[in-house]
């Protein structure tokens, strides 16, 4: 009862128009161990088996030794709130500075992966939206005012490559966080300023080690589509690349590639959003164009590739992906909020930046064992293929 009326009442909190997540905290569950017993992990075990999840939590206080075992601990506690005796009091604060007109749905996603994560966490919260209306300097260096004004020292800030060089340029003495911007693309030296973009630049590089001539690049007029482009126009040395601009309402590829002899046997690099990027594949296999591999970076790793394409028409498709080391609890706590970490890098991104604050505020372990390098986090990267029902290693055999 208590698992379903939490579910119902955060959709209410996550969405209500204040600036305060909820102005008052959702009350916490303590359980009481009336057991004169000693319980060992065997024993806790035994009381999951049985489905007597009160008794498990009431001899599971700290942290377990298997695994799995404290997995299970650490997601009832936050799907029933239950708080722990044993943790300090103290009050873990972070503000989100959300540009609600730049970043759009991201400004209730990124919310719900920051809320999410803090509740697999014992330690009491406070989690505050500050809502601006524009990434000026002006608006943001007012927001961040109001923030160091109300005592907050750790900001999440979602913002686009505009924003990230407004609050450069600001220079805060608070700590920001930026989980939509990589470092390379920032004018910033500050120590106070983090960020957490995946690098597209490496995931491109890697892309580019299984890559033939010719290589033909397909891309859009966005800005990440067309810079791209031209990064990997510039990095292929492998030999003669050509690029192809695919406007917004271009269905009939025809044109690029029935008997284009330009492109015959070479790799294809997809820079495109996963509804055009499905289109340029079920064309390039309608053409019969011979090629040796597809290559695409973070962009496409989407699980709508899997129902939008033909087996066969990503077959010899490779995918660059960064979202690496979730955890089952953070999986579900997010799904909770019907919020996705496996596949959306953005939301992704500010969970890893959430889990390094929280780290730096309480020294509790991190979640996730990704290095900060020069205040850039630094992702893994792997190359799926798109198999028949999901993403797998490169060298696994659909």
């Amino acid at each position: 009862m208590k698992k379903l009326l939490l579910i119902a009442l955060l959709p209410l909190l996550l969405d209500a128009k204040s600036s305060l997540i909820s102005s008052i905290p959702l009350p916490k569950t303590y359980i009481q161990n009336t057991d004169p017993y000693e319980c060992d992990e065997d024993c806790m075990q035994a009381y999951l088996d049985k489905g007597m999840i009160f008794s498990f939590l009431a001899h599971a206080q700290s942290k377990l030794s298997d695994e799995k075992l404290d997995e299970m601990r650490v997601m009832n506690m936050a799907t029933l709130n239950v708080g722990s005796q044993q943790i300090s009091n103290e009050k873990v604060r972070i503000a989100l500075l959300l540009p609600y007109k730049k970043i759009g749905k991201y400004a209730s996603s990124t919310t719900n992966a920051a809320f999410a994560y803090l509740m697999t966490k014992t330690q009491p919260f406070e989690l505050k939206s500050y809502k601006v209306e524009s990434e000026s300097e002006d608006d943001l260096k007012r927001a961040l005012n109001k923030i160091e004004d109300d005592g907050f020292t750790f900001v999440v800030a979602p913002l686009t490559q505009n924003g990230a060089d407004s609050i450069a340029a600001i220079n805060p003495d608070i700590y920001v966080y930026i989980p939509t911007v990589n470092k390379k693309d920032a004018k910033s030296a500050s120590s106070y300023i983090y960020y957490g973009g995946i690098d597209y630049k490496e995931q491109t590089n890697k892309l580019l080690q299984e890559a033939a001539s010719p290589l033909a690049i397909f891309y859009d007029d966005s800005l990440i589509s067309t810079k791209l482009a031209n990064y990997e126009e510039s990095a292929f040395s492998g030999g003669r690349s050509v690029k192809y601009s695919v406007p917004a309402r271009t269905t009939n590829l025809k044109n690029y590639l029935d008997k284009n002899y330009k492109i015959a046997n070479g790799s294809i690099f997809i820079n495109t959003p996963i509804v055009k990027t499905g289109m340029i594949m079920s064309q390039i296999t309608l053409y019969d164009v011979k090629y040796k591999n597809i290559l695409s970076t973070q962009i496409n790793y989407d699980p709508l590739l899997l129902s939008m394409t033909q087996i066969h028409d990503r077959k010899k498709m490779l995918v660059a992906n960064s979202i690496i080391g979730n955890t089952n609890v953070l999986i579900e706590t997010n799904s909770i909020l019907s919020n996705d970490i496996v596949y959306d890098w953005i939301n992704y991104t500010t969970t890893v930046g959430i889990d390094y604050f929280f780290n730096r505020m309480t020294n509790e372990d991190r979640e996730y064992n990704l290095p900060m390098v020069g205040n850039q986090l630094i992702y893994q990267i792997e190359l799926l293929r798109p198999s028949v029902s999901k993403f797998v290693p490169m060298d696994s055999q659909l």
